[in-house]
């Protein structure tokens, strides 16, 4: 692929991971294998208030191809195919759901030096259209997406947005739904290894005159510990803590609680992750 920008989905991402990333209210246990031959297993089991789910991934590469194949406890089957350099600098990625038959979409991703483009098509009927492209290089990118419903005949999201990055930081303004939004985010490492970063960000509605300002921080304690903190100004503090109890396993805490409204009971999440 190029070295150039990358997709627009990309656009703010740093900033969204460092705020949301691994940071649950439920209890969830995962244990993957892979093997030399590229096939990998992943089995999930996950319990959300008094509701238990479940479900069975298989992954198989081979060559350019990526094969993903999940069962869940409710009978339904996602099956993903990924191909790359079907054309040069391309990827294509086809998905569909058993047995929601219209669930199915093809995407394909194109990658230049100095632009990515991406169109995704729902295979159906009716299908929706997205398509989103970003121009620049991998310092300063400008972009834009679109999704189109053919049944409607109408547009069902236009979104715009500028990202500029640096060794050390990253800033980013994304202007979405449908102009009735603005969000603006920073992310700034805080040592050359960007084991420590703090983060913040304000989003405007301009509809409601509602404002969110969240800020956050990750913290290295030492290389199998971390640490993050969030907090927004209508008070919901989130907290977690993440230990790497064997290489490649992870144990993650997390918990949240409302500072504005400390009568009611805060909210505790556990995650394990085993790659034997």
């Amino acid at each position: 692929m190029s070295k150039g920008p990358g997709l627009f989905s990309d656009i703010g991402k740093k900033a969204k991971d460092l705020l949301t990333k691994d940071y649950i209210t439920d209890q969830k246990f995962t244990v993957s294998t892979y093997s030399d031959a590229g096939l990998g297993l992943t089995s999930t089991a996950l319990k959300k208030g008094g509701l238990s789910t479940g479900d069975v991934s298989v992954l198989y590469k081979y060559k350019n191809t990526l094969f993903d194949v999940k069962v869940d406890t409710e009978s339904n089957i996602s099956t993903t195919f990924t191909f790359t350099e079907i054309l040069p600098s391309t990827k294509t990625i086809a998905s569909f759901k058993v047995p929601d038959y219209s669930s199915g979409k093809l995407e394909v991703q194109y990658f230049h030096d100095h632009a990515t483009l991406t169109t995704a098509v729902g295979m159906n009927q009716t299908p929706a259209i997205d398509v989103s492209a970003t121009i620049g290089t991998p310092f300063i990118t400008f972009g834009a997406e679109a999704g189109y419903d053919t049944t409607s005949g109408s547009f069902t999201k236009y979104t715009a947005g500028i990202s500029v990055s640096k060794p050390d930081s990253c800033a980013s303004i994304i202007m979405g739904d449908r102009g009735d939004s603005i969000k603006a985010s920073y992310v700034h490492h805080l040592d050359k290894l960007k084991k420590s970063a703090a983060v913040a960000e304000i989003t405007r509605r301009f509809s409601t005159n509602a404002n969110t300002f969240t800020v956050g921080g990750l913290y290295a304690i030492d290389h199998l510990t971390v640490v993050k903190a969030k907090l927004n100004n209508h008070g919901r503090l989130g907290a977690l803590l993440q230990h790497e109890v064997i290489p490649k396993s992870l144990l993650t805490i997390s918990s949240e609680v409302d500072t504005k409204s400390l009568d009611k009971n805060p909210r505790f999440g556990l995650s394990l992750a085993l790659k034997p």
